[in-house]
């Protein structure tokens, strides 16, 4: 039973973690991008390296897709004015609705009808556009599910729902998943800009994919594809999604007639009058909980070695990492970016970063280890919650309270057990999304140095 002093360092431990997380958001936010990378100057739109005189065009445009799709809009409204109008596209209802725009709300993680009407208005509106107009495309995680629509009319409503469960549960990376919905879509993959041809255009990007691959986002509705055909169906062999019960016949027909429709590349002549730029991503998350961790006195180190790993393999790499690191320094924080992918089987109430803060929990029981790991759209599979932080104390703590931490884990269960024991992080959506963080902080053991550390870690 650790005393009263011990459980006081763990749950400082716990509150710093949260601290840096707290603040890493705060200065990533998409308000303070878009106020260093968009400028509105006497009707002149600066976006990055690019200028667009507005009173240029016929017709200005917006759409505005994700689960920081009115966050984006409200900082280009504050920086363009009032005079936008376009469509906005989320997984919530807007605090504000903004004069000019009409507004969707399609669901997440799984689309909805509400999906597919954002999807058609979306069309209906670029197909009005004209060579003389200017489309500017905001897009953010989660674009995926909130606005679809799928290529071929056989996919009904309840057989795409089913598609993205198959996808979203069979342990493939995000890049793989979005390869697959892009084929199957009649605005991913380039096929939005296809819509929009022959409009000028520009997307802005708040990027929760890996940064070498910045049309994963919202499976690259604007952009060209990097993946083809081929890809797809080597996919859904690799992870078995042409199983029974995975998915459902009219899409695995597709797969199995080899009849996908190829995606939009490079050279396509959408793309002739098209930009896109990233205005936030994971690594400026990353960035600020590294200062913010330095402000704190730890030595910190990064590591996103471990992007799109199992989460299982994530906990064993990054605290064998952290392990080595607190030998040469009394307190050390080591931060990893990216997601964890979890192959989940008649799960309950959880999601990655909690599946990964439980198991890293196993394994640090005793020690002066914290761990958090949240998603920062504060959102975290399907549970309320971004994340859990744990510690060396969380196993017991679960276990006084009555709860099994290995069935949690094994049921991927893990947001009842968090909540239980205070362990949960919850901060409601954030309006924004920039992939998961993990950081990792170690403090020595009172009297202990780090020759000692070695010895009894490695008798």
């Amino acid at each position: 039973m650790p005393d009263a002093d011990h459980e006081g360092k763990l749950r400082q431990m716990r509150e710093t973690a949260m601290g840096i997380f707290r603040h890493a958001l705060a200065e990533a936010s998409i308000a303070k991008a878009f106020a260093r990378k968009v400028r509105c100057e006497r009707g002149v739109l600066r976006i990055c390296e690019d200028l667009y005189d507005l009173q240029s065009y016929s017709s200005v445009r917006v759409i505005s897709i994700g689960k920081a799709g009115h966050t984006m809009v409200e900082a280009l409204v504050e920086q363009v004015g009032a005079s936008l109008e376009g469509i906005v596209a989320s997984s919530v209802e807007p605090a504000v609705q903004g004069r000019g725009f009409r507004y969707f709300r399609g669901g997440h993680p799984m689309p909805n009808a509400e999906s597919i009407h954002a999807a058609s208005a979306i069309l209906k509106l670029l197909q009005a556009q004209t060579a003389a107009s200017l489309v500017i495309v905001l897009l953010s995680g989660g674009g995926s599910s909130i606005v679809e629509k799928p290529i071929d009319d056989e996919i009904s409503l309840d057989d795409l729902i089913a598609t993205y469960r198959a996808l979203v549960h069979s342990g493939a990376p995000i890049a793989e998943i979005n390869a697959i919905r892009k084929h199957l879509s009649s605005i991913k993959g380039g096929r939005l800009a296809q819509a929009a041809f022959p409009a000028q255009q520009v997307s802005l990007l708040v990027s929760d994919v890996p940064d070498a691959t910045p049309d994963a986002l919202a499976s690259g509705p604007t952009m060209p594809d990097s993946t083809t055909a081929e890809d797809c169906y080597r996919i859904a062999r690799k992870y078995g999604l042409l199983d029974e019960g995975q998915f459902p016949p009219s899409t695995r027909e597709l797969f199995e007639r080899r009849v996908l429709d190829e995606t939009p590349k490079s050279d396509a002549q959408a793309f002739y009058r098209s930009r896109w730029w990233t205005v936030l991503s994971n690594g400026t998350a990353v960035a600020e909980a590294k200062a913010a961790a330095e402000r704190a006195g730890f030595v910190v180190h990064v590591d996103n070695t471990c992007d799109d790993w199992d989460y299982g393999h994530v906990a064993d790499y990054l605290l064998q990492r952290l392990r080595e690191l607190r030998k040469d320094s009394a307190r050390v924080c080591l931060i990893s970016g990216g997601e964890v992918t979890v192959k989940v089987t008649n799960g309950g109430v959880g999601g990655r970063n909690q599946q990964f803060a439980l198991a890293c929990a196993r394994k640090i029981v005793g020690e002066n280890i914290s761990v958090l790991s949240a998603g920062t759209d504060g959102i975290d599979g399907n549970s309320p919650a971004a994340g859990a932080v744990v510690d060396g104390g969380t196993i017991e703590r679960a276990r006084n309270r009555g709860w099994d931490a290995e069935a949690a884990l094994e049921k991927f269960d893990a947001y009842p057990l968090f909540k239980a024991i205070g362990d949960a992080i919850e901060i409601g959506p954030t309006g924004n999304n920039l992939r998961d963080l993990r950081i990792l902080l170690a403090y020595l053991n009172s009297g202990e140095n780090a020759r000692g550390l070695e010895a009894r870690e490695h008798p």
